[in-house]
């Protein structure tokens, strides 16, 4: 499992990601970002399959990400568990599995691309992301 540090950002939120492998970035960031606003349950009650394309990692990162907070924001769900059948930098196809929002500690409006970089180090993949609030 890959990992996460809240870093300052002027007015919005940021994180500083460490992962071994893509699947691992998109996970470590996923469930980084939720711990920015929410506690999610868990029970593993919901289940759904996303597809996403992209033009690169980086824009398939804040898709990604901003898909999360849109079944957040309207379905009130926290996925926590993602099987990724397929993941490459340009394309994604994933289960999600999570259940109901426990609490709101929040709020992040989006992920952004100010200064959005994943680098591949001899170790995985590194980036920071800054989110909206």
């Amino acid at each position: 499992m890959g990992r996460w540090q809240e870093i300052e950002h002027t007015a919005d939120l940021g994180l500083h990601l460490w992962a071994a492998d893509l699947p691992d970035l998109f996970t470590t960031a996923a469930l980084g970002m939720f711990s920015l606003f929410i506690v999610p349950g868990d029970t593993l009650s919901a289940t759904k399959t996303l597809t996403l394309t992209a033009l690169d990692v980086e824009t398939l990162l804040v898709a990604w990400l901003n898909e999360l907070l849109y079944l957040v924001e309207v379905e009130g769900l926290a996925f926590t568990v993602f099987e990724f059948a397929q993941l490459t930098p340009t394309q994604l196809v994933v289960t999600l599995r999570g259940g109901p929002v426990l609490e709101y500690t929040g709020y992040v409006k989006a992920a952004t691309f100010h200064d959005l970089r994943v680098v591949a180090t001899p170790e995985g993949y590194e980036t920071e992301i800054v989110f909206d609030t």
